[in-house]
């Protein structure tokens, strides 16, 4: 960034650390502690959509890295809409028409499922799908079937929780937000701009 840049206030955007996605195991730990959720089992990377040849190959090319770790071996495959059975990795569209490519393996499985979650994202930044690419999350749950995802968001490099409320509707548990915010400040680099905090409604893992 040259003189111009800072005297004129403009910034150059900071690069993507994917490697932050590798905190989420220790965040778990808190998450279990402050206030009893675990994990299910289900991530997912969110894009925008994106169509043609190149991006079915690298579709290919995510489900043939996935299959080929020994570590999956007896966990349950995504299977679904958009994967061939036993596929590792699920393609879905939510109802705003975004993407996701899903992973599901056992709950006690998050170290493993946050490794699918970084070569996923890594596949589809190499092969030049960066700029869609929005957000990675983990889901988890507590015995009450309360619900809160990790959200991390791509472009920015930073985390955020995100709590539906049960019922009817859709409302988020924003004093939980916040709770788990500054719980987990140690663990992972957490957004705080509030108003990045965009609700994930209907993102895989958060309702099955």
């Amino acid at each position: 960034m040259g003189l111009l840049d800072v005297i004129l206030g403009r910034t150059k955007p900071v690069p993507p650390d994917l490697d932050r996605l590798f905190g989420l195991p220790s965040a778990a730990v808190t998450l279990e502690v402050a206030a009893g959720f675990t994990p299910t089992g289900t991530g997912a990377v969110c894009f925008a959509t994106v169509e043609g040849a190149a991006f079915e190959q690298t579709h290919r090319e995510v489900e043939e890295l996935l299959d080929a770790d020994a570590g999956r071996q007896g966990s349950p495959g995504a299977g679904g809409a958009g994967s061939a059975a036993g596929s590792p990795v699920e393609l879905v569209r939510d109802e705003y028409g975004y993407s996701w490519l899903v992973s599901r393996r056992s709950p006690e499985q998050l170290s493993e499922l946050v490794t699918d979650l970084h070569a996923v994202n890594t596949s589809l930044e190499s092969n030049g799908f960066g700029p869609q690419l929005l957000c990675s999350l983990v889901s988890f749950r507590a015995e009450d079937d309360r619900r809160l995802a990790l959200v991390y968001l791509y472009k920015r490099g930073t985390f955020y929780p995100f709590a539906p409320l049960p019922g009817p509707g859709r409302r988020r548990d924003n004093a939980l937000e916040l709770q788990m915010r500054a719980a987990l400040a140690d663990d992972l680099r957490m957004e705080q701009d509030l108003d990045r905090w965009f609700p994930v409604w209907g993102a895989p893992g958060m309702a099955d």
